[in-house]
């Protein structure tokens, strides 16, 4: 577990500053809200660009381009995290069939890969939509876990907390999220989850290959649409439960039904 270099709260997917190469809480991420010892450098990589457009619409030049100057760490955290998935998933036929284990591989980073990122990036655009700072971090312990289970178990179970979508409210909007945009955001997840299980269901009327992308795209990200919507800890359930008990009722429960009678019956 870090700690924020400034405030001392302990931070599971701390922030690192690319000028000061701390760390820190996601209140204390920007340059100027830890009085960075080279904030003359944050200032002068800021360009003038055009405004975020949000629901609020206020213009937010500065966080804007801060956030843009972090584009690339952003995509290597999800390609990691989509690449140990994938092949998290896949490992039990690298033990049992070895033949077809990169046909398999293929079809995890397509099928959970793909789930999991589109995931990460529907709460990232719907948080960016309201105005708030938003980007995925990679875990490395909770991947570490992921690959441990996998090998462990011969790929039988696994256990993956890869990463999170970190989100606060920007510098220059409010000092609080509040909980129905909190839900919305996290709600979205879950929900294209469900489109992306209706779009791979569409594949399996087809047969060979493509079938069994269908079917194991279905069954995956229903699988995740429902796990998330568990009302528990930092999951989109407990979020979306907290702004609204009928919304959460009405989603969550046909979506858990669905899983019970496609993998227990």
């Amino acid at each position: 577990m870090n700690r924020c270099s400034f405030c001392g709260k302990e931070e599971f997917l701390p922030f690192t500053c690319p000028y000061c190469k701390e760390n820190f809480c996601t209140e204390h991420r920007l340059p100027e809200n830890h009085n960075c010892s080279k904030l003359w450098l944050a200032k002068k990589a800021r360009s003038p660009w055009f405004p975020l457009k949000t629901s609020r619409s206020f213009t937010n030049r500065a966080s804007f381009n801060f956030s843009r100057s972090l584009i690339k760490t952003e995509v290597k955290h999800l390609l990691i995290a989509w690449l140990v998935l994938g092949f998290a998933f896949s490992l039990t036929f690298l033990f049992r069939f070895p033949s077809i284990f990169l046909t398999m591989l293929g079809i995890s980073l397509l099928t959970v890969g793909l789930g999991f990122i589109i995931h990460e990036l529907a709460h990232k655009f719907s948080a960016q939509r309201y105005g708030y700072w938003a980007e995925f971090r990679m875990s490395p312990w909770g991947l570490a876990l992921a690959l441990i289970f996998a090998f462990i178990s011969g790929g039988s179970f696994i256990f993956a907390a890869p990463g999170a979508t970190l989100i606060a409210p920007s510098s220059y909007s409010s000092t609080f999220i509040g909980k129905r945009e909190n839900g919305i955001i996290s709600l979205v997840g879950p929900l294209t989850n469900v489109a992306l299980a209706f779009l791979f269901y569409l594949l399996t009327p087809f047969g060979g290959l493509i079938q069994l992308i269908g079917i194991m795209g279905f069954k995956i990200n229903l699988w995740l649409a429902a796990f998330n919507l568990i009302p528990f800890g930092g999951l989109d359930g407990a979020k979306v439960l907290s702004w609204s008990i009928f919304i959460w009722l009405i989603v969550a429960i046909p979506i858990w039904l669905s899983v019970f009678f496609l993998f227990f019956l």
